[in-house]
């Protein structure tokens, strides 16, 4: 039987490819996280060749300590990814003390194209899960310069933002952070929407487990998560938790595990916004985003939402010309 297993093995790496794009510190983690749930094969790319044949080699050679068999191929040559059903895109410049994600804007833009470009030559079925920063305006980019119908292309930001919101909660309530059950919607930054109503702690909702004033405080923190880590870090920005959350949205997509998760969706209407991409809870599986469901908002969780995708749309008009 043991013999019977390897050659199975063996034939479904064969078949199953997940490409990273980026080998920092986002990118790396991701394909160490997906190296670690032993699901396909990983090629890491960076224009910097020995970069990510460096970390790649430096990660196979720890196959033998975690025991996982999957090979792990690092190249600057985008026809390695030919074949990936999904494609992580963990590419740009990260933060740094006192910028907002948006002053990413224009120098991400120019590097989305480029790897857009090499998406839709060389793997033109592969559903893509962008992190780029700024998220929402990338992941619209990305969309824009591949041509993927826009439930393939998917942006990697309510995972991250309900992490965070749980870690702090859990660290508030003094209880284990896997009986947390957050939901953070809106942009990927200070006007995301983290919605208490919806967060329960082994299903009680925080509103009758804390009080608003804590509640609010949590909220805060969440929206401003990633700026914190930036400060702290100064010279860089997180990178454990968000190429984890892109590593959790990709075995969704390849094992087909139809996850009801919250991540930046193209939307047509929903929520009352339309031509943009936002954070939305939806089913993540093989096709990409399934479906999007539209929560019962207050009037002012509604306004919270509808106002963080108008900043967003205006972004895509005068920064990106869309």
């Amino acid at each position: 039987m043991s013999g019977y297993k390897q050659e199975v093995n063996i034939v479904t790496r064969g078949r199953r490819k997940i490409a990273v794009i980026g080998a920092g510190n986002v990118g790396a983690t991701c394909a160490f996280v997906l190296a670690q749930m032993k699901i396909a094969d990983i090629v890491l790319l960076d224009i910097y060749e020995g970069f990510a044949k460096g970390k790649a080699l430096d990660m196979s050679q720890n196959a033998n300590v975690l025991n996982y068999d999957g090979s792990i191929t690092g190249t600057a040559d985008y026809n390695d990814i030919a074949g990936a059903a999904v494609v992580v895109v963990t590419s740009g410049f990260p933060r740094q003390p006192g910028m907002t994600r948006e002053d990413l804007i224009g120098k991400n833009a120019d590097i989305v194209s480029q790897v857009g470009t090499g998406i839709k030559e060389h793997a033109p079925d592969a559903v893509v899960i962008v992190v780029t920063n700024p998220l929402d305006l990338m992941t619209y980019h990305m969309q824009q310069v591949t041509g993927f119908p826009t439930e393939r292309v998917i942006g990697q930001a309510g995972v991250l933002d309900s992490a965070r919101m749980a870690h702090f909660i859990a660290l508030e309530l003094g209880c284990a952070e896997e009986d947390v059950s957050p939901m953070v919607l809106g942009g990927h930054g200070d006007t995301m929407v983290p919605l208490p109503r919806y967060t329960t702690v082994g299903g009680i909702p925080i509103t009758q487990l804390m009080s608003q004033e804590r509640i609010d405080a949590i909220s805060a923190r969440t929206a401003s998560g990633g700026g914190e880590i930036v400060k702290l870090l100064e010279r860089g920005s997180a990178f454990y938790a968000p190429g984890s959350a892109a590593a959790i949205m990709a075995e969704s997509v390849l094992n087909d595990r139809k996850r009801l998760i919250p991540a930046s969706c193209f939307l047509t209407g929903q929520y009352g916004l339309d031509d943009v991409y936002i954070g939305v809870p939806c089913i993540l599986g093989s096709n990409g985003v399934e479906r999007i469901f539209e929560l019962e908002l207050t009037d002012d969780e509604l306004s919270s939402l509808q106002g963080s995708g108008e900043f967003y749309k205006k972004q895509l008009v005068d920064v990106l010309g869309y």
